[in-house]
């Protein structure tokens, strides 16, 4: 009896995973033909798109086991503030649309309004940077907007397709609002799935560019990381932005590793007089694919940017270190090497103007 009693709830929780991982929100993988196309690309073969430079899945001495319990069972007793983060909230509805500014919603998420256009990058705000909303949820205080708070969105830019990137349910919700998507190859398929028009979506490969309208154009440029919802791995492309407007000359990073991408990229479209990058969730076990905060600070200078926007941190704990170390040892290198740095707090308006004024509002978070 206790063997049948044993099979029939391991079928039951066999039947109940398979059930949830039919589930929408996973996205969707290329067919055959999708397949034979990306082959003929340089950047994609043995059926997975490719860093620029050999990328292990690991580095250091730690096996996956080890990784994945220090991960789940030995984190710094700091990854997450003890007290709620102090957030500001503006009515972005209401900015007028002639007013250049940004606004950091934490994390990777941010909007930019810029001589008359809208654009909306890798917006998560469901609370969750995860398939199930009760892990890697958000720190206390910083969901302070909602999908609601917007008005149309000029531009939709995804820079990846993980989870702390391309969040299922603030994307359906967004999808009324949102008059173009432009991101990386196969994440595509996701959004269509989602209901999205394709005639709305722009996906392109690296080092191709896209006219957006009169004045603005997207040049899609390589990082060195990795995609995927669920077990298999760079059916999609990853990718970082650089953003021309009229007035304008803007790096949108997507996540990654430091390698020769960040100078050639700086070389062929620098001075940029913003760039956005990745500042946390890194650890000497994944290297290759998240930057250490003084290599953020080199990447900077090797894109020519006048102004450095750390983004990736300070809403999810998606790493061992403690949730404050990112800002704090790229501020320090940002000083030693004389970058200047653009720190606002998650929800304040910034003008998009040539000085910058600072505060160390982390400081004074537990």
């Amino acid at each position: 009896m206790a063997f049948y009693i044993t099979a029939t709830i391991l079928l039951l929780l066999f039947s109940a995973t398979f059930i949830f991982l039919q589930h929408e929100k996973f996205g969707k993988t290329p067919n055959s033909a999708l397949i034979n196309e990306y082959s003929a690309l340089s950047n994609y073969h043995n059926g997975a798109f490719q860093n620029q430079s050999d990328t292990p899945n690991f580095s250091g001495d730690d096996n996956v086991i080890t990784i994945f319990w220090n991960f789940f069972f030995n984190k710094n007793v700091n990854a997450e503030p003890h007290s709620p983060i102090p957030t500001k909230k503006i009515d972005i509805r209401s900015v007028p649309i002639d007013e250049n500014i940004v606004v950091w919603f934490g994390h990777s998420s941010y909007y930019l309004q810029i001589d008359g256009k809208r654009f909306l990058i890798d917006p998560v705000f469901s609370g969750a940077a995860s398939p199930v909303s009760f892990t890697t949820k958000s720190f206390a205080g910083v969901d302070v907007y909602s999908t609601e708070d917007f008005p149309d969105i000029d531009y939709l830019l995804i820079t990846h397709d993980h989870w702390d990137h391309l969040d299922y349910e603030t994307i359906i919700k967004l999808r009324p609002k949102v008059k173009t998507v432009v991101t990386g190859l196969g994440v595509a398929l996701h959004l269509k799935q989602w209901g999205y028009d394709p005639a709305t979506i722009i996906e392109k490969n690296w080092f191709e560019k896209a006219e957006l309208s009169e004045g603005f154009s997207i040049t899609l440029q390589p990082t060195r990381h990795f995609s995927g919802r669920l077990f298999k791995k760079n059916t999609s492309l990853w990718t970082s932005f650089v953003l021309k407007t009229p007035t304008k000359n803007l790096y949108l990073g997507g996540d990654s590793g430091y390698d020769k991408h960040f100078k050639e990229t700086g070389d062929k479209y620098g001075p940029f007089d913003m760039a956005f990058l990745e500042c946390g969730q890194y650890n000497k076990n994944w290297k290759y694919i998240h930057m250490a905060p003084e290599e953020v600070a080199q990447a900077a200078l090797d894109l020519k940017a006048k102004v450095l926007f750390p983004v990736h941190w300070a809403k999810f704990s998606l790493a061992l270190h403690s949730w404050k170390e990112p800002i704090e040892r790229l501020s320090a290198a940002a000083s030693q090497k004389n970058v200047q740095l653009l720190t606002p707090m998650i929800g304040e308006k910034v003008s998009l103007q040539e000085q910058y004024t600072n505060t160390q509002w982390w400081e004074k978070v537990q």
